[in-house]
């Protein structure tokens, strides 16, 4: 018992070696038996880009069962933005789960979860008052956002923006810009949803004031500000296509909803939490929220999410109106406090700016070299470039595709986005470093010469 013990308690040390290693066909004979015995017993809805069985993972590299090693651009979708198995994470998550697994915070509190809810309070922009309920994923964030937003005003009409997306629940199907594949068939959906037109740079053309201008008019048309509970914001467009919106655009959206009583609700799901070089990209665009929605990359891997908004909004839901089962589990509520005290301690604000510099130089090069790349747009370690047909901004799906699949077979795991499919995106760990990052799109390069 004792050796067991001791077994237990050991601190973690990864084994992974941080470099690129393609030893075998890509995906590897092991992989591909995995996901035979996947096809028998998982729905086709489920589906992955890339049949490959990670096997264990350590900063920016992953591995598969097969012994290739990839570098990481992807993070799990903005997920271990500090790193896969970041140690002082696992150590958090490790010593909590020999303490308590789960009590309910709304049956017998703790303090990991009041923790968690002080650090969102300090760290969101703003100086006012702030409450915070923890949740399991951005779905349920988008959910209870709303939910809060629609209490607080007695509204309930929900604005969003073309080329959103925001979840997979019924409310966030509604919400979503793009149906296929992630809401085709799943109706009925949740009503009293409107939307309007984005700032989209690089198609419009349009200052950030006359892109608000065009939203606003849209809205006051479509729904009428009185009816209106909140409008919900992707600072910098995830699933959509990583767009930067015009300067100015967010800050006259959020005058226009102080000015109406609208709750001006940020998703910061994929570019917050250090991601951009601060904090929450709103730092980055000149708006403090009223509320925040944060996950993905809040707890290193575990499943987190946090709704944090001014104490007035947050304190209209009644004892009893939020929480859940899971919500702000205490190894989960560990783990985040881990992650904003390794944000703090290895400056790593400074590496998404480092990683941004590096990713934006690269990709403006390769930019001047094939001109089917339209656009390099994005801030810090959150950057993307949509493909076109050169001379046009018809989108180039095609290749991104190849891209991806060459990219993949040589060792790098790159994620697609954009509402027409035709963006690569890069959300890499802000503990790569600028060798692996130069390696990756070094391969990347390749791909758009064979293209």
């Amino acid at each position: 018992m004792t050796d067991l013990l001791a077994s237990t308690t050991a601190p973690f040390v990864s084994t992974v070696v941080e470099e690129r290693r393609v030893v075998t066909a890509i995906p590897g004979p092991k992989s591909l038996e995995l996901h035979e015995r996947r096809l028998a017993v998982v729905p086709p809805g489920v589906s992955s880009m890339l049949p490959v069985y990670i096997e264990k993972a350590h900063g920016a590299i992953v591995v598969d069962v097969d012994g290739n090693q990839f570098i990481d651009l992807g993070a799990g979708i903005g997920v271990t933005t500090i790193g896969h198995t970041n140690d002082a994470v696992v150590a958090a998550a490790t010593e909590q789960l020999r303490n308590v697994t789960h009590t309910l915070f709304t049956i017998t509190p703790y303090e990991s979860y009041v923790r968690v809810a002080e650090l969102l309070a300090e760290h969101t922009p703003g100086d006012h008052a702030k409450r915070t309920v923890l949740v399991n994923s951005g779905a349920e964030a988008v959910e209870n956002g709303v939910k809060i937003a629609r209490k607080h005003t007695g509204r309930n009409g929900v604005a969003v923006l073309e080329h959103a997306y925001h979840g997979r629940t019924n409310l966030t199907m509604a919400m979503n810009f793009k149906a296929s594949p992630y809401s085709t068939g799943f109706g009925p959906f949740a009503g009293d949803i409107y939307r309007a037109p984005s700032s989209y740079p690089f198609h419009d053309g349009l200052s950030g004031a006359d892109a608000a201008k065009k939203t606003i008019a849209h809205l006051e048309k479509t729904v009428g500000a009185s009816d209106l509970a909140c409008l919900i914001v992707e600072p910098i467009q995830g699933e959509g296509g990583f767009m930067v919106p015009a300067a100015g655009y967010l800050p006259a959206l959020q005058q226009w909803c102080t000015e109406n009583g609208i709750v001006f609700i940020a998703d910061e799901i994929q570019s917050g939490m250090a991601r951009t070089g601060k904090y929450w990209a709103s730092e980055h665009l000149d708006v403090v929220p009223d509320m925040i929605l944060s996950a993905k990359g809040i707890a290193g891997g575990l499943p987190l999410a946090g709704v944090t908004g001014r104490a007035e909004i947050m304190d209209s839901a009644q004892p009893g109106g939020l929480g859940g089962t899971f919500g702000g589990n205490p190894v989960s509520a560990a783990a985040a406090v881990a992650v904003f005290e390794q944000i703090e301690a290895n400056g790593l604000l400074a590496e998404g700016e480092r990683i941004g510099k590096t990713l934006t130089t690269a990709l403006l090069d390769l930019q001047k070299r094939y001109p089917v790349i339209g656009d390099v747009r994005g801030i810090g370690a959150m950057v993307a470039i949509e493909l076109v047909r050169p001379g046009t901004t018809e989108p180039d799906a095609a290749s991104v595709t190849f891209l991806a699949d060459y990219a993949a077979k040589n060792g790098v795991l790159l994620l697609t986005a954009g509402t027409y499919g035709n963006v690569l995106r890069f959300l890499p760990s802000l503990a790569i470093s600028d060798e692996l990052l130069l390696e990756a799109l070094g391969v990347l390069a390749d791909g758009f010469a064979a293209l």
